[in-house]
């Protein structure tokens, strides 16, 4: 199995106060302990601020914008911020097929079948909302705008699915790996290679994120797409 290099978390540090920091989480990285790895996300912030407290969260193999707590107090605000929905999260994602959708809303409950498996669930799924609005499509996906107003695990990726919009290379919600040769025609591997995915994960990134400050100042901060994203959207703008 590939190794990933984390960098150091220095490196992630997107916007720091006395009572948050604001990072851009590596994929690959968990966000809590993890049993495979002794490295994680909360660890790393801990070493580096020893009260350091995760706001929310990212699935391992999502990256992007994350908040972190410095103190107790921060904390505690910040979960109230997210309860009363004043945090906004705008994800970016890459999704199988051409679809043209403009702040389309789904509104579709969601119910935890299995440890990290969600599904829609119309009797017993608690309720969830994403709004989801078209960036730009090319020959076989489309780049999308995600804007989760609940926060159900794996929603994006369960919401997506359901209107037949499976994020690329999310194999668990029927999202198909991308392979160089499915749109460059002219493409070619040696007699005894074997291709790889252009990407190893779903394409899912936490662009963006607002939330108020502890001086109710709102902050705003956005998240650069990872080298793997980048190098996924720039094959397709090519080969468009």
């Amino acid at each position: 199995m590939k190794k990933h290099k984390i960098p150091s978390f220095k490196l992630l540090i997107l916007f720091e106060d006395d009572d948050y920091l604001v990072v851009n989480k590596p994929a690959f990285l968990s966000s809590l302990e993890d049993r495979q790895k002794d490295i994680n996300l909360l660890r790393m912030a801990r070493d580096y601020h020893p009260d350091a407290q995760l706001c929310h969260r990212l699935d391992k193999d999502t990256s992007g914008v994350m908040i972190i707590a410095k103190n107790p107090s921060s904390y505690r605000a910040m979960a109230i911020h997210f309860e009363n929905r004043h945090v906004i999260k705008v994800y970016h994602a890459i999704v199988d097929g051409i679809h043209d959708l403009k702040d389309y809303l789904i509104d579709a409950p969601i119910s935890v079948i299995q440890k990290s498996i969600s599904r829609i669930d119309h009797t017993g799924g608690k309720r969830a909302k994403t709004i989801i609005k078209s960036l730009k499509a090319y020959r076989k996906h489309t780049l999308v705008e995600c804007r989760p107003v609940t926060g159900r695990m794996h929603q994006i990726r369960v919401h997506l699915s359901s209107i037949g919009a499976p994020i690329t290379g999310d194999k668990t919600y029927g999202g198909a790996l991308f392979f160089l040769s499915s749109i460059k025609t002219e493409y070619r591997i040696g007699k005894y290679e074997v291709e790889r995915p252009l990407i190893s994960r779903l394409a899912l990134h936490a662009q963006k994120i607002s939330f108020p400050l502890m001086n109710n100042l709102n902050k705003q901060i956005e998240a650069p797409y990872p080298k793997d994203f980048a190098v996924l959207l720039k094959q397709l703008e090519k080969n468009t």
